[in-house]
């Protein structure tokens, strides 16, 4: 069969038998538009825009001048924006869809976040402005700095941090200086199977030695063999509740418990505090630190790499050695206070994390959010993502194998496993599949505890109408995987791309382009 670079049939009868549409002249898909790289629609020897002949002047850069063309295409207005605008066509939203990425929760951005964080005197402030000139946002962080200490029940917070693995490595800084304060250093962090995967990554980063803690049958921390372990060279069990099976921890407060009994912190990773938000408060549960990820919970932008949010809830233990800078309200006025005070309230603290103060625009977008819901619509956010989690778990445990189904109601997300497909039919090609179903796939492989391990969180933002549709084709591709279809094997055949190979991307990627004249001539 002659393929294209894509892996698409060329002529009719190929594209009869894999059952798809044969290749057209341009390559384009009706509004699906094929689109070269850049590089390769322009020119570098012409420009968008005409600029009269520079005067020449003497240059300050001596041998470091540039000699040879910079070698970056000129493309007319025209052409750039429709460049970009057909790559974002083939690129997939939650404005498009539902995102049904388990643990990393992507759900919709209100327009009205946006819309504030919009505003003069949000939008348009600079850090090193003057504090009597940013009195609003100053407000803004301290307000959502209390709300954030009120729905998690603990001590104080620190606002600094910028994503959620930067919130632990703010926890695990305040838990080292906490001992060290009391002249009790310590080298061991506990880390349950359970856990999310950048929890050991953190506690290694910060100079201690990770020890894994079994998970029971059920899914959950196994508490006599974490008993076992603890002692007086543990510093911290770092515990994800609820934990990424989509299951709550029930042993937490005892955990608890038996953690501090030997003197040791117990740090909680906040990232899925959206299943219990208005419901649960870490505090009560004896956590000392939990990060808290905005994009999750409270629906600021997630992806791209940022920007990002991670404030630290802190028990009345850590508060004192809780990272600068904090905002207090002063004599009627909001100050950013960037030194040691003699209060408990950062009395010892272990330095800063960032330059300034945090990400304002994500601390705007998440009091915003706050605000519209009240306590009892942030009540309703975890009722409604739990519910949601709990109909796709139900309306697919009996096409697709759920290992922890018996355990009784998951919490935020749903998770499958590939036992029961047909022999030589595994996780990825479902995955494919959902592609070609116009979904981006759900989480795979992960947690590392279920092999192949589907994950699913619906987030509470999708309808039941929204969810029936993603319900039906994940059913259908169960369906297909279990009877042996080999078509499936092929998918996805509708996307942008064919089935690519991840592990060849993965150890040799291609990061740059080549002129392929230039390449023949030095060849």
């Amino acid at each position: 069969m002659t393929m294209l670079k894509e892996g698409r049939p060329t002529t009719p009868q190929a594209a009869k038998d894999a059952h798809m549409a044969p290749q057209t002249a341009t390559g384009n898909r009706a509004l699906m538009l094929e689109e070269a790289l850049i590089f390769e629609i322009g020119s570098t020897d012409t420009t968008g825009v005409d600029f009269a002949e520079a005067p020449k002047v003497a240059s300050r850069l001596g041998g470091l001048a540039r000699t040879d063309s910079i070698g970056l295409p000129g493309l007319s207005e025209q052409e750039t924006v429709r460049h970009y605008t057909r790559l974002s066509r083939q690129n997939y939203a939650i404005d498009l869809g539902l995102f049904p990425l388990g643990s990393c929760t992507m759900k919709h951005n209100p327009r009205l976040n946006e819309k504030v964080a919009r505003m003069p005197g949000f939008a348009d402030i600079h850090p090193l402005q003057p504090q009597s000139t940013v009195q609003g946002a100053l407000a803004v962080i301290h307000e959502l700095a209390a709300w954030l200490v009120t729905l998690t029940g603990m001590h104080s917070v620190a606002m600094s941090p910028k994503a959620g693995a930067h919130g632990e490595l703010c926890g695990l800084l305040a838990i080292r200086a906490a001992l060290e304060a009391r002249g009790d250093a310590r080298s061991v962090v506990l880390v349950p199977e359970s856990a999310h995967g950048t929890n050991p990554a953190t506690a290694a980063f910060c100079g201690y030695k990770v020890e894994d803690i079994p998970a029971t049958p059920d899914g959950r921390v196994d508490l006599e063999a974490l008993k076992a372990r603890l002692g007086p060279d543990v510093a911290a069990v770092m515990i994800t509740n609820p934990n990424t099976c989509g299951l709550f921890e029930r042993d937490m407060k005892t955990i608890s418990d038996a953690v501090h009994a030997v003197g040791a912190f117990v740090y909680c990773d906040g990232a899925n505090f959206n299943a219990i938000v208005g419901r649960v408060r870490p505090g009560d549960l004896g956590v000392d630190a939990m990060h808290i990820n905005l994009h999750k919970t409270f629906s600021t932008p997630h992806g791209g790499g940022g920007p990002g949010s991670g404030p630290v809830v802190l028990s009345q233990a850590l508060t004192p050695f809780a990272p600068l800078p904090f905002v207090e309200k002063q004599d009627g006025k909001f100050v950013l206070v960037e030194e040691e005070t003699a209060e408990d309230h950062h009395a010892r603290t272990f330095g800063r994390m960032v330059a300034f103060h945090g990400q304002m625009g994500m601390f705007t977008r998440a009091l915003t959010y706050i605000l519209s819901h009240g306590a009892d619509g942030l009540r309703q956010v975890a009722e409604d993502a739990v519910l949601n989690a709990n109909y796709i778990l139900r309306s697919l445990d009996d096409v697709l194998d759920a290992p922890f189904g018996g355990s009784g109601p998951c919490m935020h997300e749903a998770l499958f496993s590939d036992k029961g497909l047909a022999e030589g039919f595994t996780t990825l090609d479902i995955a494919k599949g959902l592609i070609d179903e116009g979904f981006h796939p759900m989480t795979m492989y992960f947690p590392l505890v279920v092999h192949g391990a589907m994950l699913v969180e619906p987030t509470e933002t999708e309808s039941k109408a929204a969810l029936d549709q993603f319900i039906m084709a994940l059913r259908s591709l169960a369906e297909r995987a279990k009877a042996g279809d080999e078509a499936l094997k092929g998918a996805p055949y509708h996307a942008p791309r064919r089935r690519l190979d991840e592990t060849l991307a993965a150890r040799k990627p291609i990061l740059t382009w080549t002129d392929p004249a230039l390449a023949q001539a030095a060849e």
